[in-house]
This record gives structure tokens, C-alpha cells and sequence, in this order.
């Protein structure tokens, strides 16, 4: 029923824990290699003899899409090889298998943990033409069909892997050679603000923003852009770039605490207070696909609106949200300063800090 499809190169270090967490539940492991040179293939040869050689040709797409064709059951896994599946989520494959079964999905979505962050992914998706790749890096696959949100959860575990600027080279190239999609030219524009190319990252991401592209990836772009500008000194600028998001849909509690931030940057700290407690409000918006830390609507809101009503001398209210942050996190290492400032154990000039 379900083939399990990935794409490795030299994932000697990781790629047993992967598939051993998996291939009890799965009912076939195709393994395509873009050109190891250590001992994944040896490795996977453990566990399936599906193991392809596909020529690397700076598109993660066209990789995923091959691996895709070499499978033979009516529904296709994805997972990279620093992925697992935990205890508590193998638990979960008879049902989900079961659902499969009854409900004949054409896409699942599925949540994916990596670090602080949790979000959906296209996970299992029907074999037929239209579960196809794109992307050459970052690469997705639009929803089509019947799509259901099933209760599983992929864990992404960090690696000591150097990635370098491959994902930048990768771009670069293709700019050349043609004209980027919306997304990639989000991703693009991303991959040059961590390379601190703030001028070239913040043109990269308005044009995105002119286009025709994904509303979330719009509103991310507009916190990327917002960044960029504040790098670059244009303070108005990083402010304009965070409303511009409320354009393109609901406000997200990552954007109302980066406003938060940039008040409180600038002293405007009553200003930045009314964003931070607005985050708080905000709802999940995980199902439609977003990048955002849960942290974003309780910890983070909650630690720096203890520290702002304590610089305007509003003690009561400063309190107030000391008591919901040792609720939501007491052994969070603010909390367990504050605690220790509102007993009267750390000096007054220390202050509350978020």
C-alpha cells in the first residue's frame, strides 16, 4: 500500500536510524542516490534492494519526481534521511493505514517537527501524475485532489552535515538560466539574507511579492523583507514590510511579535505591548502551512510583556504575566530570573527580562 521514496547523498551517519524507524510499517523502500561517496548505499542495501543511481543536476525536484517512478504502491512516503519516525508515531501507522483504506485520499497532509518549529507537509500523496515535484530547492508538490490532515508526525533530528551555501549556488544557477517561480524566488531571497546580502535579498523578495505567488509564502516574505530592511537601516521600511503582510491574510503571531520587537527597539514600548498582547490572541494557522514556532503565541509574547510593564512601572500587570509564564514554562531560563527578581533575590537593576 504505501512506498516509502528518498533521495540521499553520503548519509552514511544517519540513514540506518531513519529507515529502521520506518520499515516495519511500510510496504516497499526505494532509495535513489545522487552520488554518494561513503557507505549509503551499503547501508541501504539492509534494508531494500530499490536502490537507484540518478545523476545530480541541482534540481531536488527532478530527483524527487525520479524516485517517484521507481515506485509501485498506490501511495508514496517521502522523508530525507535525517528524518525519523518516533515511538509514539509508529503507533499510529494501523490507522493511518486504515484511513488510507476508507477514505481514498489523494494527498496527506502531516505535521513536521524540526526544532522549535512546527508545521504541515505534503507527506503521502496517491501514485498518478499529479503528484509531481517542483522546485529546484525547497521543492513542493501542490495539493490536488481529496486532501485529509491525518495525526502524524515526522521529526526532523539536526546533523552535524555542513550544507555550506549549496542551496545559494543552486539558485544562482538557475537564475541564469531562467525565469524563478514565486516560491523559488522567496526561497531565493531567503538563502541571501542568511548570506547577509540584505540589498539583493530585500529586491529578490519584492519581486516575489509583486507576483502571483502563495499567501503564506507572501507573509513570510514580508518578516524576510522586513529583517533585510531593518539591516540595512531603513527602520520605516522594516515596519511598512510587517503591515504589508496583513495584505495577504490573517495576522500570524510570528508578525505581531517581530512589531512587538521593533517598538520596543525604538522606545515605543506602550505601542509594543498592544502587539505582544495581540499575539496572544492570534490562532494556529499550522493547517494552512505556515512556518511558525507555537512559542510565537504564549512563551515569547508572555516573557517580554512581563519585562515591558515592568520598564512602565506597571508592576501589577508585570506580575500579572510572570504567573502565566511560570505556567507555560517554568524551568524557561527568563522565567527562573524573574522569579527570582519578584522574590527579591536578584538586584533591582537586573530588571525583568524577556
Amino acid at each position: 500500500m504505501i512506498s516509502l521514496c528518498m533521495i540521499v547523498r553520503n548519509e552514511e551517519e544517519v540513514l540506518g536510524r531513519c529507515l529502521a524507524s520506518v520499515r516495519d510499517f511500510v510496504d516497499e523502500i526505494v532509495i535513489v542516490d545522487t552520488g554518494s561517496q561513503d557507505k549509503t548505499k551499503e547501508i541501504a542495501s539492509k534494508f531494500t534492494s530499490n536502490i537507484y543511481d540518478f545523476c545530480w543536476e541541482d534540481d531536488f525536484a527532478a530527483a524527487r519526481n525520479f524516485s517517484f517512478s521507481k515506485a509501485r504502491e498506490e501511495y508514496l512516503l517521502w522523508l530525507d534521511a535525517d528524518d525519523v519516525i518516533e515511538q509514539e508515531t509508529q503507533n499510529r501507522f494501523a490507522a493511518l493505514k486504515k484511513m488510507l483504506k476508507e477514505e481514498r485520499p489523494d494527498v496527506v497532509m502531516c505535521k513536521y517537527k524540526t526544532g522549535g518549529l512546527l508545521y504541515e507537509r505534503e507527506r503521502i500523496l496517491k501514485r498518478c501524475p499529479e503528484a509531481k515535484w517542483r522546485g529546484h530547492v525547497h521543492e513542493c508538490i501542490v495539493r490536488f485532489g481529496k486532501t485529509v490532515h491525518a495525526d502524524f508526525t515526522v521529526t526532523h533530528l539536526p546533523t552535524g552535515k555542513e550544507r555550506g551555501d549549496r542551496n545559494l549556488q543552486i539558485y544562482l544557477k538557475w537564475a541564469q538560466k531562467e525565469r524563478l517561480s514565486a516560491r523559488d524566488l522567496f526561497y531565493f531571497g531567503r538563502e541571501l539574507f542568511y548570506r547577509g546580502l540584505y540589498v539583493q535579498a530585500a529586491a529578490t523578495l519584492e519581486e516575489m511579492l509583486r507576483g502571483e505567488g502563495w499567501y503564506v509564502n507572501k507573509i513570510e516574505a514580508c518578516k524576510v523583507l522586513s529583517a533585510c530592511k531593518w539591516q540595512m537601516g531603513d527602520k520605516n521600511g522594516a515596519f511598512e514590510a510587517l503591515f504589508r503582510s496583513f495584505l495577504y491574510g490573517e495576522p500570524r503571531a510570528s508578525v505581531l511579535c517581530e512589531l512587538g520587537k521593533l517598538y520596543k527597539e525604538t522606545g515605543r514600548f506602550r505601542e509594543a505591548v498592544f502587539w505582544f498582547e495581540a499575539a496572544l490572541r492570534c490562532r494556529d494557522h499550522t493547517e494552512e502551512g505556515d512556518f511558525e514556532l507555537p512559542d510565537c503565541r504564549t512563551i515569547f509574547p508572555t516573557l517580554e510583556l512581563v519585562a515591558l510593564y515592568h520598564v512602565l512601572g506597571e508592576r501589577e500587570k508585570s506580575l500579572e504575566f510572570h504567573q502565566k509564564s511560570l505556567a507555560l514554562a517554568p524551568d524557561h531560563p527568563s522565567v527562573v530570573h524573574n522569579r527570582k527578581f519578584f522574590a527579591g533575590e536578584t538586584p533591582a537593576q537586573y530588571g525583568c527580562i524577556p
